[in-house]
Order: C-alpha cells, then structure tokens, then sequence
C-alpha cells in the first residue's frame, strides 16, 4: 500500500476501530471509565493530527499508536510521586523466596503446577480471564509495569525512562507482581 491508497474515514472510527481499541486498553488499565475516555480522547487527537496521517500503516495501527501513548501517560502520572524502593529491601524481601547460592526457589515457596500440559483453549479463556482479574486486583504502577513489560514487551530502559523508575525499583516492582500474580492465579484458577 502506498500513501496515497489509505486514507483516513473519521466518520467510519468508532464503527470499525472502537470496540478493539476498548479492549486494547482495558487490558491496560483496570478502569472502565478512564478507558472509554481514553479512546474518546485517541479520537479527538487523531482529529487534530490527520494531516500528519502519512498513510504509511493502516488507520488502526495510527490509532493505536495514539491511544498506546495515552496510556503511557496515564501509567506516567500514577508512578510519579511514589517512593523508590530500596535494593536493599529488594534483596532482603527475595530472600524469602529464593535460596542465597544458586537463586532457586525455597522448597517451601516454590509454584505449584498449573497443571496445563494438554493445551484447551476453554481453560486457556478461563486462564486469560482469571489473569485479567489478578492483574486489576494489582495496584497501578505495579500493573502498567508488568503490561509493558509482558504484554507490550517494551524494553526495561523503555518503561524505566517512560514511567521515571530507577532499575532497581522496576525489578523489585517486577518480583512483587510476578509473586502476586501466582498467588492470586493459584488461589483462583488451579
């Protein structure tokens, strides 16, 4: 496709492209309302900038960027003002779980099996739907963490620069999400 075969259709966005970008974001943000005014507000700034419309992706693709920057910014203004965590106090909370010498999980503290060896795709959209509700039990920058990471796979030097953390605050961030996340998985799902 050339630049001058796609054009934009502002009249046909909330037709074709609303439903995918609610759901893009609701699996960023665990906030009905903040996430359909995020759309409504992606709308209006690509208004504002289709002459910047290059034709070089397709109108979802534009939209998306728009709206994924939206939510960079919303994950932003949650993180700042929260404290750093200490590395010592990362160290000290790993020490919990994991053994000093090899970095292997403590006998007692290990995951239990999901027992998922033989794929289902019904228990892989009950799985999908118990993770979504784990992840919105997280709090904020703990979850637009774990979503860029994991989900967006952004890069560690991304999230720290986009959301202001230093490392040692993302992998603290990092292990305290993963270890909720298991608990909360292994509570509601095995």
């Amino acid at each position: 496709m050339t630049a001058e075969t796609i054009e934009l259709n502002p009249h046909q966005w909330v037709t074709d492209h609303a439903d995918y970008l609610y759901a893009y974001t609701r699996a960023r943000i665990n906030d009905e309302e903040q996430a359909r005014d995020l759309v409504q507000e992606t709308f209006l700034a690509a208004l504002q900038k289709a002459n910047a419309f290059e034709g070089r992706s397709s109108e979802r693709t534009w939209l998306t960027a728009i709206l994924r920057n939206k939510i960079i910014d919303v994950y932003r203004k949650k993180s700042s003002g929260l404290a750093n965590i200490e590395l010592k106090q990362a160290e000290e909370e790993q020490a919990d779980f994991f053994e000093d010498k090899y970095g292997h999980w403590n006998k007692e503290r290990e995951p239990q099996s999901f027992r998922i060896d033989n794929y289902d795709p019904l228990n892989g959209k009950e799985f999908n739907q118990i993770l979504m509700m784990c992840m919105q039990k997280l709090p904020a920058l703990w979850m637009s963490v774990f979503t860029m990471k994991h989900i967006d796979e952004e890069t560690t030097d991304i999230i720290c620069s986009e959301l202001k953390l230093t490392a040692s605050n993302f992998w603290v961030i990092i292990h305290r999400t993963k270890l909720n996340l298991r608990a909360c998985l292994q509570k509601n799902w095995i």
